[in-house]
């Protein structure tokens, strides 16, 4: 596994269990890469779905990956705060074409006040069956779902005050006006 350089651009890949490509953002700069960790970010970046689709982020956002823990966070900065939207997916992989990861259809959206709400519940029990999810796999998304539950009410991570907005700056010092 590679790890990226800070201020390198990377691309991020999502796949679903079965091998095939679900969606790929196409500009993600690196703000950290060790081995475990990477933060990333962007703005206005290309998102291609796996139909071939295109679309444009429409709000900067700061991108949490970790190489032990089953999801990966992403903060939206809008103007009425900073809304989270968290994958359940595999640990990354970082190889030489981009950052990689498994999604794995459940998602927590986070709203500026910490409420939150669990998405896609229906989507994942028609892929567990369709793609036939191991039950090893249920039992460590079912434990990495409680454990990031746990960091948002805990305000941990990526959760926690100003981590957001710290990492933005950073970002900022990238790029170029």
């Amino acid at each position: 596994m590679g790890i990226p350089m800070e201020g390198e651009t990377i691309q991020i890949h999502s796949y679903k269990h079965d091998g095939h490509i679900h969606r790929v953002w196409e500009e993600t700069t690196v703000l950290k890469g060790t081995k475990s960790i990477v933060i990333g970010g962007n703005d206005r970046t290309t998102v291609t779905e796996s139909d071939g689709r295109t679309w444009i982020t429409r709000e900067p956002a700061i991108c949490y990956f970790h190489s032990q823990h089953w999801f990966n966070i992403i903060g939206m900065l809008r103007e009425d705060g900073i809304h989270y939207y968290c994958n359940l997916s595999s640990p990354f992989v970082v190889d030489d074409e981009a950052l990689k990861y498994i999604d794995y259809d459940l998602d927590i959206k986070v709203f500026p006040d910490m409420t939150f709400v669990i998405l896609d519940e229906d989507e994942y029990e028609e892929h567990r069956q369709l793609m036939g999810y191991p039950d090893v796999i249920d039992k460590i998304l079912k434990a990495n779902m409680d454990k990031l539950i746990k960091w948002i009410r805990q305000k941990k991570g990526p959760f926690a005050p100003d981590f957001i907005d710290t990492w933005y700056e950073r970002y900022l010092t990238y790029r170029n006006f």
